[in-house]
């Protein structure tokens, strides 16, 4: 298992965390993903590698912009 951090940025509500958590859901190899709007985080887990412009496209889908913590 692979987990890898990103900060989200504009999230403010459950809402907000709904729909990156959907989209994120979507990208090939995610097997779990925590979103929160009050801390900007977004916590992907993959059962091997992933794509990050794949992950930063599906928050951008979602409305949101996000950078991978290093």
């Amino acid at each position: 298992m692979s987990t890898i951090e990103y900060t989200v940025t504009g999230m403010t509500c459950g809402h907000c965390e709904l729909s990156v958590r959907e989209e994120v859901s979507g990208v090939p190899g995610v097997e779990d993903v925590e979103v929160s709007a009050t801390t900007g985080t977004l916590i992907v887990t993959s059962s091997g590698p992933i794509d990050d412009a794949q992950v930063l496209n599906a928050v951008d889908e979602a409305g949101y912009s996000a950078l991978r913590v290093a």
